[in-house]
């Protein structure tokens, strides 16, 4: 694949400097982690050793050992300054942190210039491992969902092409089936996201309710959908502090989130019906769309995709950029998206025929005189524009 994403000159600029921390490129799965490496490594000058652990015995906690120890080994016999390890689905060995911290020390006291690249899908144990082990040890460099602008360069997708079928390049060729598209994201996308990198990696004690959770957040993209009333609608019997517990570990893993309503107090934050929201508009496509031809000409259908992208794209940056999205709502006043970043706001409202302008931006100014208030689409930013926008520059 010829196209390179954004984080390939960040990716090989650390891997030229001096060894200094770990790497670890992490991110949902099937958003070209493993491509983006090979395209690094295939401009590196170093000498470099990849493994996979893929498929390795979860229990055989000795290969991560024996691979570094051969890696070593392959540096002094070549008589080589400096190399690269490169060690591809790290989280699927047990106790990989502690082998990882065990190495790395070695090398570190020996002066050994071996530096270490750790890519990994599950966001749940990468980020179990690097807190009890690692602390300190590493740089985390985060591989999101693809934009539109990536889409737009990689396959030549037009907007609408990613409002309503979302960023995941695997389904690049299949925009002409949908029944083949739609099983494609559930079989390999989906599933195994749920089941190898949710359900096994944390504390589910009803693994088909999580499922089930997430094929109803999906479909309820943009819209609120209170925990009680989502018991209700579930087969399997729960409760809110269950399901609350279990949106939050799918918004870890970069799938689903479940958005408070803003406010000064975060009591009332916590206490809030929440907005459900993708992080990849493919998930809502999967689980709610009809067809893009019927679902794109109807402006109350269409609008709800337009704000689910929107939120998904406001969404996807929030732990880089670091801030903190929310929604606030007051009787019958809205505003889609707030977004907090170091005690500024800026209040969206996503505007493109679904409704009509409401008198949410005035009403939240009025309450919490953001830094700017903001209407994304008609009669505001267009969305060709916003979609091409760092969320930062909203604050500028």
């Amino acid at each position: 694949m010829k196209f390179k994403r954004l984080q390939f000159t960040e990716v090989l600029g650390r891997m030229n400097e001096p060894r200094h921390f770990i790497q670890v490129l992490a991110g949902p799965r099937q958003v070209g982690k493993s491509t983006l490496m090979d395209q690094v490594l295939a401009e590196c000058t170093l000498p470099h050793y990849l493994f996979n652990a893929d498929g390795v015995d979860e229990d055989d906690t000795d290969w991560i050992r024996r691979i570094w120890e051969a890696t070593r080994l392959q540096m002094d016999s070549g008589h080589q300054a400096e190399a690269v390890l490169v060690i591809d689905e790290i989280q699927k060995i047990k106790r990989w942190s502690e082998i990882v911290k065990r190495e790395w020390d070695n090398d570190t006291r020996s002066h050994r210039q071996l530096k270490l690249f750790l890519l990994g899908s599950s966001r749940l144990m990468l980020r179990d491992g690097l807190k009890e082990s690692l602390a300190g040890r590493f740089e985390l460099i985060r591989l999101g969902h693809w934009t539109w602008q990536e889409m737009s360069d990689a396959f030549g997708w037009t907007l609408d092409d990613w409002i309503y079928y979302g960023g995941f390049p695997g389904t690049a060729s299949l925009l002409g089936d949908m029944r083949r598209w739609k099983k494609y994201v559930k079989e390999s996308l989906v599933a195994p996201a749920i089941e190898k990198d949710v359900i096994l990696t944390s504390n589910i004690y009803k693994p088909a309710l999580m499922k089930q959770l997430f094929d109803l957040g999906c479909s309820y993209s943009a819209e609120l959908l209170s925990l009680t009333k989502a018991v209700g609608q579930l087969q399997d019997a729960g409760n809110v502090t269950t399901l609350s517990s279990y949106l939050d570990i799918l918004k870890e893993c970069n799938l689903l989130a479940g958005l408070q309503k803003y406010a000064n107090d975060e009591a009332r934050r916590y206490r809030s019906v929440p907005k459900f929201q993708v992080y990849n508009n493919a998930l809502l496509t999967a689980y709610k769309g009809t067809s893009f031809d019927k679902d794109r000409i109807d402006p109350q259908i269409w609008g709800r995709w337009v704000e689910s992208a929107v939120g998904a794209y406001v969404l996807g940056s929030e732990e880089e950029e670091g801030y903190k999205v929310y929604y606030w709502r007051e009787r019958d006043d809205e505003v889609d998206y707030v977004i907090l970043r170091q005690g500024e706001v800026v209040a969206l409202e996503v505007k493109s025929g679904r409704r009509g302008m409401n008198s949410g931006l005035p009403a939240f100014s009025e309450h919490f005189h953001p830094k700017r208030a903001i209407v994304i689409g008609t009669d505001g930013i267009p969305f060709d524009v916003f979609f091409r926008m760092r969320i930062e520059e909203l604050f500028s």
